[in-house]
């Protein structure tokens, strides 16, 4: 680290000088092409080395204990059998051989079991694995087996063969083409001879085993289904009884018959009740019309009365044309007039009294007319129950015929299963016609052990290249600001290579400067003074997405390298729940940033004066007590600004505290620290959209923790920063580089 003797001026203008980080920046999709594919190799050859042995070890292993086998192979043709399809009625048939069925057959448990017995396979050291020697790799898959099993695995018997029925059937091939009805039988063994003897012999077990199984199958079949048409018998009887006991006991006619009846008879009673309902309308309008006038002898003239009436009615009206006329003759107290008076008046009565004899008449009627309705009503729902009566009856009835005819049904169906059972107890079960029967091989399969090595590596390279290449594509971190270019509001600061652990300060000054780191840290001072328009900023905000991106090694990085040129600077550990710098500081004090929030501690409580010229809060003890001090953290910027002093805050991920969004509104400027390969792009993005601000316009971004060794072998536009001869440039440097910090160093505590 350089360290200057003379203090600088931290407010003078640096127009000048044209340096721009961005500059550095040009925006470059990463392509696909050969040079990004081999440097991506290159990045990524151990772990395609490590991939490529793990693959391959088992496989050599697994290849050299190859030896030569052979195979020979059968071809047959299963037919049914030729007298199944002579006759026309036997081809609809569901039973015809099927050579999927067929192939399963063959590869039937009995059959196995009979094969090996008959060719004492058991005995041999091919198809017995416990007459083989256990290899390196199954006693050590055995052992790990044993350390999370309870129960220990047993060895396999010697007299045993379901081990040795596996292997049978792993050297056993049986199978058939879609369009085809040949199946092909094949054995795999290091005997030749054992090899073509295998399908022969599995061949002629099958005819034997396909023979007496349809005998049996036919026999109990025949027994079963002659049980069946007796119980299906009985059945029928009680179905064809129980419809006829039905029919009987309920006396249910024809329905055509039934029906007839049951429809003129409805259609009387309709009519019947429709002409009473009609009269009873007539008589209720002459009721209600009688009864509403308050003369009789009036109410008469607009309805239709008998001929009784209406000759009263007539006398009346001709005796009241009369009186008008000796009216216009005589006096009124004539005795003509008096006499033909009285006679109109007792014709008037008269009327009056056959009006309301006939209104009396009018009511008995309707109250007959009303009984008769409720007569008709109650045919109508007699007539209605025995009409439902009979349909549900004649639905019950059909119900048990129907049952009937199914079971008989049934019993015909039976019938015709137990004759198609007869006649295929005269067939033989099935008719086998051999293309090729097995010959002994004379070469053995497969090719040479070398072949089968170099396909080997050549699948495990590919499946080595084919991992590095999908871990390529699903990482997502940011490792240049190519990746992060087209977010706003963002202005490179450079990248800062990673230090070793023997190069990790654990003092504010260490004698030993790393050269790279030291230039990385500068380079990010000059960006926060070229986005200051020149002028180093009086606070400064060093935070990151989440934690473990090195934001404090940042924050305390810049803070000794703005003391190194002397200019006044006060670190704040602005993490108030897990803030560490006071471990690197060693301050000693008991209380920090928390307890001034909170009203505990005065500012000149919680300053601890570095003798390195940094001036340095801890954070103290987190407390969830409610903040005195609401403004305390701008009271801390504007006392350091009025003192001369750059304020940096190592601040909490901001992501995980709300603090630090409300420090980089006060802050001048905002450094975002993002880790090399660790932090996501998404997480960048989202971090800076929490911190937009208007006073944040521009927030600055280093990227830390960088590898330069990988990094030089992407294709990014900022890979040249660590290009080999820079490398170089940089470690022949470091002894010179080292001599002079310290002399500048001793310079700088002797002037203080």
């Amino acid at each position: 680290m350089t360290i200057s003797t003379v203090p600088p001026d931290r407010n003078l203008p640096i127009s000048p000088m044209r340096y721009d980080p961005r500059a550095q920046i040009e925006t470059k999709a990463d392509n696909l092409d050969l040079a990004s594919a081999f440097r991506m190799l290159r990045r990524r050859r151990f772990m395609i080395i490590a991939i490529t042995v793990l693959l391959m070890a088992p496989a050599a292993v697994t290849i050299s204990g190859l030896k030569p086998t052979y195979q020979a192979w059968a071809r047959l043709i299963v037919h049914q059998p030729l007298a199944t399809s002579l006759g026309a009625e036997d081809t609809g048939r569901g039973d015809l051989l099927d050579v999927k069925s067929e192939t399963e057959r063959l590869l039937s448990r009995s059959i196995a079991e009979r094969v090996v017995r008959e060719m004492r396979l058991d005995a041999r050291q091919e198809f017995n694995p416990a007459l083989r020697k256990v290899s390196f790799f199954e006693s050590m898959r055995a052992s790990l087996r044993g350390l999370f099993e309870t129960k220990k695995p047993t060895s396999p018997e010697r007299d045993g063969i379901e081990a040795t029925i596996r292997e049978f059937y792993q050297a056993l091939g049986v199978w058939h083409e879609d369009k085809s009805e040949v199946i092909q039988i094949s054995f795999t063994a290091n005997d030749a001879e054992l090899a073509a003897a295998v399908p022969n012999r599995v061949v002629s077990i099958y005819l034997d085993e396909r023979k007496s199984s349809v005998r049996a199958r036919l026999d109990a079949a025949e027994a079963w289904i002659r049980q069946r048409i007796a119980e299906q018998k009985a059945r029928a009887v009680i179905a064809r009884d129980a419809a006829r006991n039905y029919q009987e006991s309920m006396d249910i006619v024809s329905k055509e018959d039934a029906q007839d009846e049951r429809i003129k008879t409805l259609l009387d009673l309709t009519g019947r009740e429709g002409k009473i309902e009609e009269s009873r309308v007539e008589i209720k309008a002459t009721i209600s019309a009688l009864e509403a006038a308050d003369n009789p002898s009036v109410a008469v003239q607009n309805i239709v009365v008998p001929d009784s009436i209406a000759t009263k009615q007539r006398d009346l009206r001709a005796q009241q044309d009369d009186l008008a006329r000796l009216l216009e003759l005589y006096d009124g107290k004539a005795e003509a007039v008096v006499d033909l008076r009285r006679k109109i008046e007792q014709s008037r009565l008269d009327l009056d009294l056959a009006t309301k004899q006939y209104l009396q008449s009018m009511r008995a009627k309707l109250a007959a007319l009303d009984h008769e309705a409720n007569a008709v009503q109650s045919i109508l729902a007699v007539a209605e129950q025995k009409r439902t009566r009979d349909a549900l009856a004649q639905a019950e009835l059909t119900r048990l015929q129907h049952i009937a005819e199914k079971e008989q049904a049934a019993l015909d169906k039976l019938e015709d299963q137990r004759r198609d059972l007869a006649a295929k107890a005269m067939l033989p079960g099935a008719e086998l016609e051999v293309f090729s029967p097995a010959s002994v091989p004379l070469v053995s399969q497969g090719r040479g052990r070398l072949f089968y090595l170099v396909g080997t590596l050549l699948a495990a390279i590919s499946a080595a290249v084919t991992a590095a290449f999908a871990l390529e594509m699903w990482d997502q971190s940011v490792r240049s600001f190519d990746q992060i270019a087209g977010m706003a509001r963002t202005i490179p600061a450079g990248l800062i290579p990673r230090l070793a652990r023997k190069e990790n300060p654990k003092t504010v000054f260490r004698l030993a400067p790393v050269p790279m780191f030291d230039e990385a840290i500068r380079t990010v001072i000059l960006t926060l003074k070229q986005s200051n328009g020149g002028k180093l900023p009086n606070s400064i905000v060093v935070t990151s997405a989440h934690s473990g991106e090195g934001k404090s090694l940042v924050a305390r990085s810049l803070a000794i390298e703005l003391a190194a040129a002397a200019i006044p600077v006060l670190l704040v550990d602005g993490d108030l729940r897990r803030g560490e710098l006071d471990s690197f500081f060693r301050s000693g004090l008991q209380q920090g940033l928390n307890e001034y929030l909170n009203g505990h501690a005065d500012i000149r409580d919680i300053v601890y004066h570095h003798p390195g010229g940094i001036d340095f809060i801890p954070s103290g003890k987190f407390s969830l007590q409610r903040r005195a001090r609401s403004n305390g953290l701008a009271e801390i910027i504007e006392m350091a600004g009025a003192a001369g002093r750059v304020v940096i805050f190592d601040s909490a991920p901001v992501l995980a505290s709300t603090d630090t969004v409300l420090l980089t509104a006060l802050a001048e400027k905002t450094l975002a620290v993002v880790r090399w390969g660790k932090t996501s792009r998404r997480a960048v993005e989202f971090s800076l959209q929490q911190m937009k601000s208007q006073r944040n316009s521009e927030i600055i971004v280093a990227i830390n923790n960088v590898n330069p060794e990988k990094h030089a072998l992407y294709n990014f536009s900022d890979s040249e920063l660590f290009s080999k001869s820079l490398m170089k440039y940089y470690q022949l440097h470091t002894a010179d580089s080292s001599s002079s910090t310290i002399k500048n160093m001793f310079s700088l505590k002797s002037q203080r």
